[in-house]
């Protein structure tokens, strides 16, 4: 079962009692998740929206997810039963200045191994608005940086189901079964970036 948090970066946000309250709901619904046998998923996702660089990002995000296994800590929560849903390090949306994918990935990868205790079960990663493409390519040049503490996969919205939407929604009662194929395609795709194993040239596949 999974909560989601919302952190925004702009001048002066999020503050440290922004972040120390929703990290502290994060860490109680997991405690109460595991007090009834359900494994929690903890979501904290800093947006992408926005004109910060890639070094704000990792801030944020390194300061996040410390605040969030200290109240996890606190609240007893054994994260070997714990599954942290966590976003990429990237630089917002309207920032002049991108990030290639070998530089998502290393600075991600660095916060998260800054952060993130190894006895954690995994870490899965959101799209945030990213392509279905680049969240593919960026999971798997992180797990070319293995091996790692935790095994590094994906739970996408968008990035996993944009292409099917469009291609169900043009025909509904036609397109059904190319959409479940499209969809079956990603997820292809996604799972071998979960390996390290992903090349473009698989997407004509």
């Amino acid at each position: 079962a999974k909560w989601r948090a919302v952190i925004t970066i702009s001048d002066g946000t999020p503050s440290q009692a922004n972040i120390d309250a929703n990290c502290h709901a994060l860490a109680r619904y997991a405690a109460l998740c595991q007090e009834a046998g359900i494994v929690p998923m903890v979501e904290p996702e800093v947006l992408m929206n926005g004109n910060h660089d890639i070094d704000t990002a990792y801030d944020v995000t390194e300061l996040v997810l410390k605040t969030l296994f200290h109240h996890l800590y606190e609240h007893d929560v054994l994260l070997e039963g714990t599954i942290l849903k966590s976003s990429m390090v990237v630089p917002g949306d309207k920032c002049p200045e991108q990030a290639d994918a070998e530089e998502i990935a290393e600075a991600t990868v660095s916060c998260l191994m800054n952060s993130v205790p190894a006895s954690l079960a995994g870490v899965v990663f959101l799209s945030g608005g990213q392509s279905e493409e680049e969240a593919t390519v960026h999971l798997n040049e992180m797990n070319k940086l293995g091996p790692l503490p935790w095994p590094l996969s994906f739970s996408y919205g968008r990035a996993l189901q944009a292409s099917a939407l469009k291609v169900w929604g043009s025909n509904p009662a036609k397109n059904t079964s190319a959409a479940q194929q499209e969809l079956a395609h990603r997820a292809r795709m996604n799972g071998y970036a979960a390996l390290g194993e992903y090349n473009s040239n698989m997407e004509a596949s």
